[in-house]
């Protein structure tokens, strides 16, 4: 996982294959303090995070050499930070594969300046949330602070095998360490500090987000993912169940 001076600029990778929207876009984020780096295709994009340091990248769908979901799988291989999908109507199933594969959200062409930078800015804010935890958890074990501190205790929540330990930013299930994204930490963290309530994908989004839920498919993926991720079956859940027409719940009693 990166780690964030945030002395220095935030960066962002700019990945699309349409010169003027690219150069827009750019000009856009730059006149808001963002550094921008360009990237005209996937090959290009992971050249640039293989040189910079980057906080959140925005990625176009399709584009030559290779496309935006080969690019983030590869890039999730080693990076945890933001990434937005800049997608076409015509691609919905390669937006909700995108999902499927690693991204956060997605964005919708035409799409205003304004739209965009809501978005960066919504991602961003939680990315910096999640990065301060994890640092401030690594500085306390480095000085031994759950050790020596009768004060302080780590705020864990268990339900069967799976345990969230929001102070440090980790999960384990039956004992193994699971690696989520951060979005996918805090949806699971929601639903964890109350197993057995059921919240509907709106609910999620809007607790998730920070935003009034609009299109709520990047809940199901997200809780896919998730349920991959602990689940021994993720075709019988233990955990993270469905309730049909309603919405998600852990499972109080796995």
């Amino acid at each position: 996982m990166d780690t964030w001076d945030q002395t220095e600029k935030t960066a962002i990778l700019l990945v699309e294959d349409d010169k003027e929207i690219r150069e827009g876009i750019e000009i856009f984020l730059k006149g808001q303090g963002y550094t921008v780096f360009q990237a005209a295709d996937g090959l290009e994009g992971l050249r640039v995070l293989e040189k910079e340091q980057i906080h959140l990248a925005i990625v176009d769908i399709m584009m030559p050499h290779m496309d935006g979901v080969t690019m983030v799988v590869k890039l999730r291989e080693k990076f945890d930070f933001p990434v937005i999908f800049l997608s076409a109507k015509s691609e919905e199933v390669d937006k909700i594969m995108g999902l499927n594969m690693g991204a956060d959200d997605y964005i919708t062409k035409p799409f205003t300046p304004m739209e965009l930078l809501a978005r960066v800015n919504s991602q961003l804010r939680r990315y910096r949330r999640f990065m301060e935890l994890l640092k401030q958890s690594r500085l306390e074990r480095m000085q031994g602070a759950d050790l020596n501190s009768s004060e302080k205790t780590e705020t864990v929540y268990r339900v069967g095998g799976l345990e969230l330990h929001e102070d440090t930013v980790e999960v384990f299930s039956d004992g193994v360490s699971v690696r989520l994204t951060p979005m996918e930490f805090k949806i699971l963290a929601l639903l964890m500090r109350s197993p057995g309530r059921v919240f509907s994908a709106d609910e999620i989004y809007e607790r998730v987000w920070n935003e009034r839920a609009v299109n709520t498919d990047t809940v199901m993926v997200h809780v896919r993912n998730i349920r991959e991720k602990i689940e021994i079956n993720p075709k019988k859940p233990k955990y993270l169940k469905v309730v049909w027409g309603v919405g998600y719940k852990i499972d109080k009693q796995p």
